[in-house]
């Protein structure tokens, strides 16, 4: 394959991330705001998830570190309406989705390193959010 359609693909999978990014922002917004799927999370154990998704390059390292803190303690909630499983439901079926268009559109066999991008990002902007959720939102 020649270096021209390869860049080519590369800037169609960029593309296509960068217009995820509002489903993204939103989906892991609508998850923190259901404050009864979690109890008092915080940002340094949210931060510790989005350390492990940056330092892997599998999404089910991903998921098995959120169920290991669901065993931990209840900060990430319990059972399957906690925010550890939404996260991984969101992972599953939305970002999943995602990445499988954005590789189609792209014709390429990268889905793997495109669902982990998209999951990391998600989790990026999940860290910012709760941040707000944490101090912003109550001093507003």
């Amino acid at each position: 394959m020649s270096d021209f359609s390869e860049q080519q693909k590369q800037l169609k999978i960029q593309k296509g991330i960068r217009q995820a990014e509002d489903f993204l922002v939103t989906w892991i917004q609508d998850a923190l705001d259901n404050k009864k799927s979690y109890g008092d999370l915080e940002e340094s154990q949210f931060r510790n998830l989005v350390r492990v998704s940056d330092t892997t390059e599998s999404t089910e390292v991903i998921k098995n570190f959120l169920r290991y803190q669901v065993g931990r303690d209840k900060k990430w909630g319990r059972g399957k309406e906690s925010l550890a499983e939404k996260i991984i439901d969101d992972i599953n079926t939305k970002i999943k989705e995602r990445a499988k268009k954005i590789a189609n559109e792209a014709k390429t066999e990268d889905f793997n390193s495109i669902l982990l991008e998209l999951t990391r990002r998600y989790l990026g902007y999940g860290a910012r959010y709760l941040k707000y959720k944490r101090e912003g939102e109550v001093n507003t």
